[in-house]
């Protein structure tokens, strides 16, 4: 069972709506949840078992989680949240046309990102034997709720299930009547109605991409009952013995590390878990790719932060970001 850290602050805007903001840590990052309501109620403990749930189901970390007795071949049944992120995992898998694909796991325990580091690949030969475990069409959920897939193969939701969560988050506090919050978890957000502390919209702001650990604001964007994620190669990234860095994205295709111009991606949608997804996926397309995409796909915004041919930090926003 994972236990988060809350720290709980109350602050009473104008209109003497008060604002509860909790604050803790899951899922190896920090969250946030602001809310004004009247009554002043603390969700800490509700929170607390939303955070529950998804370890237990998809938590690669935890040996008894669900997804991680599949991926040492249990024939174990999965959950309603395993069932849920797997449909939109497929969906958007079909989408990017298998730029996202939770299977991608293997590379990412072998490129030493993963729970399960074996080794960093040497040859093409390596990496052209893991990829044969490579591919979500080749995982099903059968009639019984078990996964049939190829053996040894390692699935990993982790681009995926923070932006899930998120969604159950904001869904908890639809049903008690919140009309008025922001949810966060590792950078990953969802916004209803506005800041009546700041009698504002939800104003949100997308870091400056920079290797040094160094916190700037590049933009900010207004967050209108929709949600946003951001990828980024910037924070999560290795260097070999060259001195080369290569970053956490993997592409399922290639078996490699996203070689990119692209330094993040931000994505505006109705929920967080496709959010979540796609930044992921768009993060492994040049641009013009993303710009065919979105053609096509008019029901996301997109914000990418790209390096020129001089080295120059340039912002592009598509479909009314």
């Amino acid at each position: 069972m994972s236990r988060v850290i809350v720290f709980l602050f109350f602050i009473f805007s104008c209109n003497q709506n008060p604002k509860t903001t909790l604050q803790g840590v899951a899922f190896g990052t920090s969250y946030s949840v602001q809310y004004f309501s009247e009554d002043q109620i603390d969700y800490s403990i509700q929170l607390d078992s939303i955070f529950d749930l998804i370890n237990n189901s998809m938590s690669t970390y935890i040996d008894t989680s669900i997804i991680s007795r599949i991926n040492n071949n249990e024939p174990v049944r999965v959950d309603n949240h395993f069932v849920n992120v797997f449909n939109t995992s497929k969906k958007i898998f079909d989408k990017t046309k298998g730029k996202f694909d939770p299977s991608v796991g293997i590379l990412v325990n072998f490129w030493g990102f993963g729970p399960k580091f074996t080794n960093i690949p040497t040859d093409s030969l390596a990496i052209d034997n893991l990829k044969l475990l490579v591919g979500f069409e080749k995982f099903k959920i059968d009639d019984t709720n078990i996964i049939l897939r190829p053996k040894n193969s390692f699935l990993d939701f982790n681009a995926i299930a923070k932006g899930y969560t998120v969604d159950l988050i904001s869904g908890f506090l639809n049903d008690n009547n919140i009309d008025n919050y922001l949810v966060e978890i590792g950078g990953e957000l969802r916004a209803k109605g506005s800041n009546l502390s700041k009698r504002d919209s939800w104003i949100i702001g997308i870091d400056e991409p920079r290797y040094d650990n160094s916190q700037n604001i590049f933009i900010t964007t207004e967050l209108n009952n929709f949600a946003m994620a951001t990828s980024g190669v910037y924070r999560k990234y290795k260097i070999d013995s060259n001195g080369r860095r290569y970053a956490h994205i993997l592409d399922p295709i290639s078996g490699i590390p996203a070689k990119t111009n692209i330094l993040s991606v931000s994505v505006i949608s109705e929920t967080c878990i496709e959010a979540d997804a796609y930044a992921t996926a768009l993060h492994l397309m040049n641009i013009k790719e993303i710009e065919d995409f979105l053609d096509y796909n008019t029901d996301v915004s997109v914000y990418i932060i790209y390096e020129n041919e001089n080295r120059e930090m340039i912002g592009k926003a598509y479909n009314d970001f």
